[in-house]
């Protein structure tokens, strides 16, 4: 509530008289202040209205877009006069407001006017998720230039873009970046319309990955992590959400992972080692809590794959995700110096794989639960003897191909693309990827999204609206895959062994059911630019490899049929063409498969 009447003019101007005013208390603390650390929180762009009608007394307005901010409203009236206005993501099939999902927010601000003459009305500390506003009280008729929506966020600049032939992927990428952008509010927030707006750690660990290719979030995660380590228990463990607030217990597997996989992952997208340096004891207390709550280093006890169609035993996703940051952790110390630590979490990690393969997988390579995000973890953590991938990868494809849809939820969606590469079907990760019925990325896209939704049917034709209680329609966590649009669809991936992009991969995953597809990502060295395009009977492939950093490039064809600008590569015969490359842009051509 702005009352306009009660305005202090020019009190923010050195010439004010403040003899009147009270002086602030000054009180000692023992707590240190330090300096920001993420990138502020601004005013990033302004969206005109699309659409605004009239409804009874209300104007409803339409923005077009999903987005977390709030409006700008210029009006004139007289003084006492009250303008509400209320905000929603979606509406109803009558035209009324959709708020059930917003729980006991109440999503409305409201001005009262001073009455002279046209005056700016604008909410300075607050936000909302919405696409949709209704006003109430407005003096007048509502023109489209009386309002813009503001658009805000912590402003990480864009350093990903990914473009292709389909405009339903265009449109999901798209999606993918609107949510990050809404949901990067000084903290990593899980959705930004109903009375929540949390720093779940869960839906941040699943997401950074893409989160990183899409924007620079080195500094956002940094101030992030100490946050996430403020509020680490004496005992080692995390919290759900952070920074903690009023949930005592212990985190669940797979969120307080996030403690341990994100300064992995940051470490891995920007090379910079203070990742791993000032994280490495919080990450050590988890792991080694995780380790007394287990028993025999099986762990049970969270959410598992969180709103997956299809369920994967808890036990597993836990135990998975607890050897795989062993495994993270032991790799960490090993880089850091701590070659005790290194060997100690090393063990660690092969002590619970070999627990997890005698518990849950049988001989044949049947994991529990026997689903897509069973095998995924599997293999993508590498805990499997080497004897048991091949069948592990031959289930995971039968699965796929079984289903015709994703399976998994939150932690399954962003992996099942990379691990259907890794096992050399990228065509099944082109089948998910391209799907428009339920399950699947595009389903939402289909019925009219601008921005990903928490769950897979958040509304349907079917049943309408899913349950108000948790449907959120912002919400990063199932837009996972946008990693493997980089990675995979446009062949960008990282190098493990030489973080940060000094080295990386051009491995684009080309399929018949696009006509082209390209990215372009701002690395610490420069820009990496991959596209592919079809012409007549040939796909010709582009790249540019910035200064100071080199690819190894891998192509699903034999050498003898690969030319760079129109000369045959100097390879050897194999099945495919692998060629180590410098600095520079280069022109590849090979028929079309």
């Amino acid at each position: 509530m702005i009352d306009a009447r009660k305005a202090v003019k020019d009190w923010n101007r050195p010439t004010f008289d403040d003899s009147i005013w009270t002086n602030a208390m000054v009180e000692e603390h023992s707590v240190a202040l330090v300096p920001q650390l993420g990138r502020p929180v601004r005013a990033l762009m302004e969206l005109a209205p699309q659409k605004i009608t009239r409804r009874g007394e209300a104007w409803i307005v339409d923005f077009g877009q999903n987005l977390v901010g709030h409006v700008r409203l210029l009006a004139r009236g007289p003084a006492g006069d009250t303008i509400s206005v209320r905000h929603a993501e979606s509406i109803n099939s009558d035209g009324s407001f959709y708020t059930e999902n917003l729980r006991t927010a109440l999503a409305t601000d409201k001005f009262t006017l001073k009455g002279a003459g046209r005056e700016t009305l604008e909410p300075q500390f607050t936000f909302h998720g919405f696409r949709y506003v209704e006003i109430t009280g407005y003096p007048g008729k509502l023109k489209a230039d009386n309002l813009h929506a503001i658009v805000v966020g912590s402003d990480t600049p864009q350093t990903g873009t990914f473009e292709c032939s389909n405009p339903d992927l265009n449109r999901l990428y798209q999606n993918i970046v609107w949510s990050q952008r809404g949901n990067f509010l000084s903290v990593p927030t899980d959705c930004p319309q109903r009375d929540e707006r949390l720093g779940w750690m869960g839906d941040a660990q699943v997401f950074a990955p893409t989160a990183a290719r899409n924007a620079d979030v080195a500094a956002f995660f940094a101030k992030w992590m100490v946050d996430v380590n403020d509020g680490q228990g004496s005992n080692g463990d995390f919290a759900d959400f952070s920074p903690r607030a009023s949930r005592p217990q212990p985190a669940m597997p797979v969120w307080g992972d996030a403690g341990v996989i994100i300064p992995w992952t940051m470490f891995n997208a920007y090379g910079d080692t203070s990742f791993l340096a000032d994280n490495y004891p919080f990450m050590a207390r988890w792991v080694d809590f995780s380790a007394r709550r287990s028993r025999n280093l099986i762990l049970n006890g969270g959410v598992g794959d969180h709103l997956a169609p299809v369920r994967t035993p808890t036990e597993v996703v836990d135990t998975a995700y607890f050897a795989n940051s062993a495994h993270l952790l032991a790799k960490s110390a090993a880089l850091l110096g701590k070659t005790d630590d290194a060997a100690k979490y090393d063990k660690l990690f092969h002590d619970i794989t070999e627990a997890f393969n005698q518990t849950f997988v049988s001989t044949n390579c049947v994991i529990r639960g026997d689903t897509q995000t069973g095998y995924i973890l599997a293999l993508h953590f590498g805990l499997l003897p080497e004897n048991l991938r091949t069948a592990a990868a031959q289930r995971l494809a039968e699965n796929v191909e079984q289903h015709g849809h994703v399976t998994g939820g939150f932690v399954g969606n962003g992996l099942i693309c990379p691990t259907c590469s890794q096992i050399g079907r990228s065509d099944l990760a082109w089948d998910l990827l391209l799907t428009n019925t339920y399950p699947s990325w595009l389903f939402s896209v289909k019925n009219g999204a601008t921005t990903i939704w928490e769950r897979w049917d958040g509304w349907a034709p079917e049943h309408g609206f899913q349950d108000s209680a948790m449907n959120s329609f912002n919400h990063y966590s199932l837009d996972s895959v946008g990693a493997w649009l980089y990675s995979g669809a446009a062949g960008i991936q990282p190098d493990d062994a030489s973080p940060g992009y000094k080295h990386f991969f051009l491995a684009p995953q080309f399929t018949s059911r696009l006509s082209h597809a390209e990215a372009t990502f701002d690395s610490p060295y420069g820009i990496i630019a991959s596209g592919w395009r079809v012409e007549k009977d040939q796909i010709l492939y582009d790249v540019t490899i910035p200064s100071n950093s080199s690819a190894t490039l891998i192509l699903p064809v034999p050498p003898q049929g690969v030319r760079q600008s129109g000369q045959p590569l100097p390879l050897p015969d194999d099945s495919v063409t692998r060629l180590p490359l410098v600095a520079g842009t280069y022109h590849f051509s090979m028929l079309r498969m």
